[in-house]
């Protein structure tokens, strides 16, 4: 029997331009068709940082161009619109992939909802830079204009920051799950999802943030009772004491080794780190869960067992 796998891509696997991501998704595709043919379902989420900064500087390019016509783009909106064009390219490329390989399988991209919570302690220290570069005077005028909060950043200029909270709940959780169950291959989650409030009634109103795409990932596989979570990364497996002479490379951590090294700060914040405690938060999630940190492609291999770093319990 095969595996309901959810797949964490990073930003390896999608190029940082559009040409890159024609070309980038092709490999990609290769790589996840090998765990669909073993028989597997398999729903995909991936990163957005290179194409909705694109988005983001194009928006305010626009803005600068003419202001009493045009407004800045709220994120959310950029968001969306980076789910749209990468899963456009990547849903093309799996269903081509698919065919030629004989299987007959219906590839969709889910614009998807993350609902988070607006007293995350996030919200209170925004930290995530986003957007092109302002002068001090262009930054004075949106925290005076749109309250925004803005930062220096290494004397290149100003930009905007937003928080990055985590996770609550997918909001189309039911669609993405009816899809995989009728043997679809469902693209959902893309950028982290775009961060949503619950308002007054049923409203849900686009929040001022990003949302970091492996904990997302981590809260689709547990919402979809997912077996395994595989999150795809630039390194075979995760070390310790990575890049110092006496670095070793993991084959298997139980969840009491993992917090021990995120205590020790063995994984580097907004690289290693969260892709750990993704996996790891995962793996404590339900009974016979377990997650994988490997190459894309090594994802095949990694299922089999032959590589890559496990998080089980």
């Amino acid at each position: 029997m095969g595996k309901r796998i959810v797949i964490a891509l990073g930003g390896n696997a999608l190029g940082n331009s559009l040409p890159e991501q024609m070309a980038a998704v092709k490999k990609t595709a290769s790589a996840i068709a090998d765990l669909i043919e073993e028989g597997n379902e398999v729903v995909i989420a991936h990163g957005n940082g290179p194409q909705v900064g694109m988005i983001q500087n194009a928006m305010t390019e626009l803005t600068r161009s003419d202001p009493e016509k045009y407004i800045p783009c709220p994120l959310s909106v950029c968001v969306a619109m980076s789910q749209g064009y990468i899963g456009y390219d990547l849903q093309n490329a799996l269903r081509e992939e698919l065919l030629d390989r004989g299987i007959q399988k219906g590839c969709a991209t889910m614009l998807t909802q993350v609902q988070v919570d607006p007293d995350d302690p996030a919200f209170s220290a925004p930290s995530k830079p986003i957007g092109a570069f302002m002068t001090k005077e262009e930054a004075d005028a949106l925290v005076r204009e749109r309250d925004y909060k803005v930062t220096e950043d290494a004397g290149r200029g100003y930009r905007r920051v937003v928080a990055s909270p985590k996770p609550l709940s997918i909001v189309e959780i039911d669609t993405i799950r009816s899809l995989v169950e009728a043997d679809h291959v469902v693209i959902a989650c893309g950028g982290g999802g775009i961060p949503v409030f619950v308002t007054e009634g049923h409203h849900l109103k686009g929040a001022a943030a990003v949302i970091d795409k492996d904990f997302a990932a981590e809260k689709l596989a547990e919402q979809l009772d997912a077996d395994c979570l595989i999150i795809l990364t630039a390194v075979e497996k995760v070390a310790i004491r990575f890049g110092k002479p006496d670095e070793e490379w993991l084959s298997d951590l139980t969840p009491a080794l993992a917090e021990k090294y995120i205590a020790d700060g063995e994984f580097a914040p907004g690289s290693m780190l969260p892709k750990v405690q993704a996996a790891l938060a995962f793996a404590k999630s339900g009974a016979g869960r377990t997650a994988l940190i490997t190459l894309l492609e090594k994802a095949k291999d990694g299922i089999a067992g032959k590589t890559g770093t496990w998080i089980s319990v």
